[in-house]
């Protein structure tokens, strides 16, 4: 489907390679051998359905725009020592693909394809896969392959892995947070999640959600110290060294003030918004900060006290923030659906799951 309908050239030539290899896929799942063997299936259909195509678009050079902005915010970064251009350089090269609207720790990603012309698309997966399997070691032992393996072979991450997800490190670094955070090791959960709150703002609700977590295990301090020491150097020290290009890029471009049109406009009720003109722009941030102030309320009222519970309530205020925000997209809903779908469930679920 994919590959007849978007009007993206990537998306539609992963589609036209994933087609074969999910169907040869489902093919050998109905043998019987794919049926005593399946993670032997699932691992074929991840070679072929996201491995393969990848290495397809790396090699025609074809990517998400995301991935060429990375990139050059890590050469900006390695040359002139901030990811950002300025406004007479943004003015000089016109167009939205000039601006950076990521934080400065996702220019750090960067830095391969400036020192050694590694594409981007192999940290963004590598970053995702190992911290996820992490987590899943944390919470279940041995017990966490062949559900990562799953989730990787699927299409819900499958497409951003091979055109080129920047929001996937973010989200395999929330995961590993969350789980470090109910293994009673809240300063390395502040270090995962700061590091995700340093490469996009989508990780900032993470911060909140996890605060409340490991509040409830009287483990505060050592949480708040770590992320506030990697949002320190890894936000607020480059903001300082260059405000200016900071504000143009991470702040006025996805807010729609730097009268440059954002390719993030999926039809969306906050895009919708935004699109009536200045009172609808206003409607949609207001709505947005009172689903914030709604979702930090729910936190104090009733705090999640475990990773199943902050996972959906994290999911819950990523999935309102991305229906209401100005500038968004369908990609963004990966956050909530990989959560819900990484979130441990009980042992009674576990259960309804196998009888279904």
């Amino acid at each position: 489907m994919t590959a007849v309908v978007t009007g993206l050239a990537p998306h539609r030539a992963w589609g036209a390679v994933a087609a074969v290899g999910y169907g040869l896929g489902a093919f050998a799942a109905l043998l019987p051998w794919g049926r005593r063997h399946p993670t032997f299936v699932a691992g074929g259909v991840l070679s072929a359905a996201v491995l393969l195509p990848l290495a397809v678009l790396i090699g025609t050079g074809q990517a998400q725009p995301e991935v060429g902005v990375v990139q050059r915010s890590g050469v900006q970064l390695l040359e002139h020592g901030t990811p950002y251009l300025g406004q007479l350089e943004l003015a000089a090269q016109g167009g939205y693909e000039a601006y950076n609207p990521y934080l400065p720790g996702m220019s750090l990603l960067g830095l391969p394809w400036a020192i050694a012309g590694v594409d981007a698309r192999l940290l963004f997966g590598g970053v995702f896969l190992l911290t996820l399997a992490a987590s899943g070691a944390l919470l279940h032992g041995q017990g966490w392959k062949r559900p990562l393996l799953l989730l990787a072979a699927s299409p819900l991450v499958g497409l951003p892995l091979a055109v080129g997800g920047d929001d996937l490190p973010v989200i395999g670094l929330v995961c590993l947070g969350l789980a470090l955070a109910v293994r009673d090791r809240p300063g390395a959960a502040g270090l995962a999640i700061g590091l995700a709150a340093a490469l996009k703002a989508t990780g900032w609700p993470a911060l909140l959600v996890c605060l409340v977590l490991v509040h409830t295990r009287g483990r505060t301090a050592r949480y708040g110290v770590a992320a506030a020491a990697v949002l320190a150097g890894g936000v607020l020290l480059p903001a300082l060294v260059d405000p200016r290009g900071f504000l143009l890029n991470v702040v006025e471009f996805p807010l729609g003030l730097a009268g440059v049109a954002s390719p993030a406009d999926s039809p969306l009720p906050g895009r919708l918004l935004a699109d009536l003109g200045p009172h609808g722009h206003a409607a949609a941030l207001a709505l947005l900060g009172l689903a914030a102030l709604a979702m930090a309320a729910s936190l104090l009222l009733r705090p999640p006290a475990d990773a199943r519970q902050a996972a959906y309530r994290l999911a819950l205020g990523l999935l309102l923030a991305t229906a209401l925000m100005p500038a968004t997209r369908w990609g963004y809903l990966v956050y909530p659906a990989v959560l819900a779908l990484w979130a441990p469930r009980r042992k009674k679920e576990d259960e309804l799951c196998l009888v279904a």
